[in-house]
């Protein structure tokens, strides 16, 4: 059926529902910078977010203020019009054109006198974009037409009403109208598309189209989806990465560490053909991955320190966390144990999270987010503006924690969690109808007043069919292992955010399932993949590629694990308070550590106040640069009295032994010769001060020592993983 289209509001009666409120939301007057009532509306003029409330949005246009806002006998003279056009002053801005045809909407509308047809209008009932999906070249267009369905049989062409908006603006644009313009950057690009509280998306392949004559061996399944999407696209891959790269980059991808000298020497040195897999299995069986990974997984599942009476709590689910990676638990179990935790903490160390997270409401968006890949917090308050999730969705996901009950434990500062009997409900805020639990896009069978309902929540999360559970975690790890998630942001998974490689997402999400939620599985297959392996250098074809995996993209080591290397270089151990001295920085139990760290702080350790990724930073900053070079603490390390540099400078071994050390050290390669023979100049050369009298020649040796060293960490090279 042909899309009906209005070139005049007169030819027909206006409708508050499907016309007045389009032309609203179009205008931008209810967003929350706006007069959206969640945003707290401007000068008073407040309206619903994005006019999901439009019987509401009538009373504050027509009869609030005694009606002020509109002029029934002189249209063009309303209040909502002249603000609107910027004809008397608008903190707004100009939002209607005169004359244009949504200023003649609302102009029409307010001559037939503001009716409000909220009982007999039609629904809308579906919306689509038109061409949903296509390949366009690079400064190629493409025109988006959007279709609204309504419950009379109705379809309309509102393609100038919706709202439209890239997810990567780097690859592509698109105008008011909903005309796509495509860059110069090749790969998958969505136009979001918004109607009434309905959404629509339009995917886009951007071939580069260049030869891609061959391939790197493929590892795994992984590598068909990966080497099958740059074929399509025409993106040849860079050739696998050397031994050297490879070592540095998954031991400090598992294990959170550099190699040591050893170990990098004797890699380079094996003839083994299966040498990459045995290193990786070797990882993950070290404590080395259960650190790495539960330093990751206690912030964000909050594990923060604010007083003394944390500390018990803190250390037992920080060894419970990295207990359970150690011993490879199943990932559901994992997940079950946390959420359905009873009793104290001494006793079940999964208690202490709800130490840290109390409010029902708060659990319940920290699990969808953390564990759902899905983000529920505008749902609390109004339907989610990108997704299909409603308040009542939220408040039926919320009744899955109504029944935790609190005592005292007898333990300074920990509550015993128990079970409450009784029917879970909670009730929605805005209509105050009590509402049972129930799975997003699901139903839960009911639940006796005697069943913990989160264990019901828990039995579905980690269901085979879950839509959410397992996709969720693929894609949370291999954006650790690449560093950017199939879809991104890793925790925002909607139809209006879709993978750029779909294939991929849902093998690695049948293969998760399969293998009973082993996460070593899982990162043993990422990792062995020859994806994964790919070499950082990019070829005259992938240098723009950010999101095919054509190439390994670098990116800063984490402050722990820098902390770390630092002092693997350096020959040093960082003495944290009440730990023993050699832990590492990625094994410290919270927060707390922070305070007592300038260095901690100035490179983005998180503080374990959010489930988002997002906290932890990882961009390079002036601070960090002029840390290294000349922070205190760095001194320290570089002139300890046992650090590496002393012991080189009294090691009778050969200067290009010396060097090589310190390069296998830092790099996990040799030196080159251009580089050997500059460090050995350096390290020999007479040594004079600067009025040319001598220097003592054991005091020169160790300060060259520790050029030398604070020259290597603070190299690209070494403050990235490549």
């Amino acid at each position: 059926m042909a899309a009906t289209q209005f070139s005049n509001a007169a030819e027909r009666p206006v409708s508050f529902v499907n016309d007045v409120m389009p032309v609203l939301t179009k205008s931008g007057c209810n967003v929350g910078v706006c007069h959206a009532k969640a945003g707290g509306g401007q000068n008073g003029f407040q309206l619903s977010l994005l006019g999901f409330e439009s019987a509401d949005d009538y009373e504050h246009i027509v009869k609030e203020g005694r009606g002020r806002r509109l002029q029934l006998a002189a249209p063009e003279q309303s209040l909502l019009l002249l603000k609107g056009t910027a004809t008397i002053p608008h903190g707004g801005g100009v939002r209607l054109e005169l004359g244009a045809e949504n200023y003649a909407v609302l102009r029409e509308w307010i001559r037939q006198g503001a009716p409000l047809d909220q009982d007999k209008a039609p629904s809308l009932t579906g919306f689509e974009v038109q061409p949903g999906r296509g390949s366009i070249n690079r400064q190629g267009e493409q025109q988006l037409t959007a279709i609204a369905r309504y419950s009379d049989g109705q379809t309309r062409d509102v393609t100038r009403l919706a709202i439209y908006e890239s997810n990567d603006p780097a690859m592509a644009e698109v105008t008011e109208r909903g005309l796509v313009k495509i860059l110069d950057i090749s790969g998958n690009v969505a136009v979001m598309v918004r109607y009434q509280g309905k959404v629509a998306v339009y995917q886009a392949s951007v071939p580069l189209g260049a030869p891609v004559e061959s391939f790197p061996a493929p590892g795994n399944f992984v590598d068909e989806h990966v080497f099958a999407n740059l074929k399509t696209l025409g993106i040849p891959p860079s050739p696998l990465c050397d031994d050297a790269t490879f070592l540095r980059r998954v031991t400090l991808d598992i294990g959170g560490r550099l190699p040591t000298e050893s170990e990098a020497a004797a890699f380079l040195s094996s003839q083994d053909a299966d040498k990459r897999d045995k290193v990786i299995d070797e990882l993950l069986r070290s404590p080395d991955y259960a650190d790495f990974f539960a330093n990751k997984w206690t912030a964000l599942l909050k594990n923060r320190r604010d007083d003394a009476s944390d500390i018990v709590s803190n250390f037992a689910f920080h060894a419970w966390v990295r207990d359970s990676l150690l011993a490879n638990k199943p990932y559901d179990q994992f997940v079950r144990e946390l959420l359905g935790a009873t009793g104290n903490v001494l006793g079940n160390p999964p208690v202490a999270w709800y130490k840290r997270v109390q409010d029902p409401k708060q659990q319940i968006e920290d699990v969808a987010q953390l564990f759902l890949g899905v983000r529920m917090q505008c749902a609390q308050c109004h339907h989610h503006p990108f997704e299909r999730w409603s308040q009542d969705d939220y408040y039926s996901l919320t009744a899955f924690f109504s029944q935790v009950g609190r005592k005292p434990s007898g333990t300074r500062g920990e509550d015993l969690i128990f079970h409450k009997r009784g029917i879970a409900v909670a009730n929605n805020m805005k209509t105050g109808l009590p509402l049972k639990p129930a799975a997003l896009g699901d139903t839960i069978p009911e639940i006796a007043p005697d069943e913990d309902p989160r264990l019901r929540l828990a039995d579905w999360m980690g269901s085979k069919d879950n839509p959410f559970f397992a996709k969720a975690l693929v894609n949370r790890y291999w954006k650790h292992f690449f560093q950017r998630g199939l879809i991104e942001p890793e925790d925002d998974i909607r139809d209006t955010n879709p993978p750029t490689n779909p294939a991929l997402l849902a093998a690695l999400e049948r293969h998760f399932i399969a293998s009973g939620f082993d996460l070593k599985e899982l990162v043993r297959v990422i990792t062995r993949s020859s994806a994964y392996q790919l070499s950082e250098v990019p070829n005259e074809h992938n240098r723009a590629d950010r999101q095919n995996y054509s190439r390994y993209y670098p990116r800063r080591l984490p402050a722990e694990v820098l902390l770390d290397a630092i002092d693997a270089v350096a020959g040093t151990q960082t003495d944290f308070a009440n730990l023993p001295l050699g832990t590492r920085a990625v094994a410290l139990p919270d927060n707390s550590y922070n305070r007592s760290s300038p260095f901690l702080r100035v490179f983005g350790r998180p503080e374990g106040a959010s489930v988002c990724e997002c906290e932890r930073v990882q961009s390079s900053s002036l601070a960090q640069s002029l840390h290294l070079i000349n922070a205190p603490d760095i001194k320290a390390k570089l002139s300890n009295a046992n650090g590496r540099a002393e012991r080189l400078a009294k090691d009778p071994k050969p200067v290009e032994a010396k060097v090589r050390e310190l390069y296998l050290a830092a790099f996990s390669r040799e030196p080159r010769p251009d580089e050997l023979k500059t460090a050995v100049t350096y390290l020999t050369e007479p040594a004079v001060a600067a009025d040319g009298s001598p220097v003592d020649p054991a005091k020169a040796a160790r300060e060259n020592f520790q050029d030398l060293i604070w020259a290597l960490i603070n190299t690209k090279e070494f403050l990235f993983n490549h």
